[in-house]
């Protein structure tokens, strides 16, 4: 008999030790401005249940063709945090994944599908009111690969009263040559459902204010420097990722107006193997943003 309260007390003593860090998958807002349902899941980190504390928060942004599942079961979220806040590189935060509706995080250049207003002006206020959240810009984080790497970029940089630090990985930017050199049917299907006026172009004729309005490089340029460097920044991208000039462009763009940022080169490709490495770093350098 004592040998089997010893077995329970360890295996008991055993489950209490793993994380109780929790992902809730596919809840759903109701947005006024897109007359729609937004999906999103999130995780929240152990002890959430049983404290009273408020977290910081990180907005995950998904990919092309992905949605608010994707870093859930093809990025290992939950274990990769789990090891990371256990390890003391990432600080106890919760994550929120948004759908990105293949939208670009972007709003529709004719005005029919305003995603980046309800993003702003409806989702973040939703998420934080329904989470014990901090909402201090110093707090608030937003990372994302691919296509929601490019809207990490867009929307740390657009709304840096917002959004204290931002860390994208194989962010979807592109040179000039290799936009006017893209198939028609690749670049109507990526950029069409966004920028309205750009789809059917060809060649220079692509280069419109719509796609000025998309890319970040633009933006870099254009914008007071001064705002962009209350944002801390990090980026990476794979040397074998079809990516890798446009991102250098953005590192060259950076580095001629003075702006701060870590950018990094490495091993890989346009995969989820390349982003499951990258997630854990991207997280730790907001960490360093929000633990300063």
């Amino acid at each position: 008999m004592k040998n089997i309260l010893s077995l329970l007390v360890l295996i008991s003593f055993t489950l209490s030790s793993f994380s109780q860090s929790q992902v809730l998958e596919s809840l759903t807002m109701e947005s006024k401005i897109l007359k729609s349902t937004i999906q999103f899941s999130v995780y929240l980190p152990d002890g959430y249940d049983t404290s009273k504390r408020q977290y910081p928060v990180v907005y995950l942004l998904n990919g092309y063709t992905g949605d608010e599942r994707d870093w859930i079961q093809f990025g290992n979220i939950q274990r990769i945090l789990d090891e990371e806040i256990e390890k003391s590189n990432v600080t106890e935060m919760i994550v929120v994944m948004p759908d990105g509706d293949d939208r670009l995080y972007m709003n529709k250049t004719d005005g029919s599908y305003a995603y980046e207003d309800m993003f702003i002006q409806e989702f973040i206020p939703f998420v934080e009111n329904k989470y014990r959240i901090r909402k201090e810009k110093q707090f608030r984080g937003i990372s994302g690969l691919s296509m929601g790497g490019l809207g990490t970029l867009n929307l740390a940089l657009k709304h840096h009263e917002v959004f204290g630090a931002c860390a994208a990985y194989s962010s979807a930017i592109f040179a000039e040559n290799e936009v006017l050199k893209m198939d028609q049917t690749a670049f109507d299907n990526y950029f069409g459902r966004t920028l309205t006026k750009a789809k059917g172009l060809s060649d220079k004729n692509r280069l419109t204010e719509d796609y000025k309005a998309y890319n970040v490089l633009n933006l870099v340029e254009n914008k007071d420097a001064e705002l962009l460097k209350s944002v801390k920044i990090y980026f990476d991208c794979g040397d074998d990722d079809f990516l890798t000039v446009g991102n250098s462009l953005l590192h060259i763009a950076l580095k001629q107006k003075n702006i701060p940022h870590e950018y990094r080169v490495r091993d890989g490709a346009h995969t989820w193997e390349y982003w499951r490495t990258s997630l854990p770093i991207g997280l730790a350098f907001i960490s360093k943003t929000i633990m300063r």
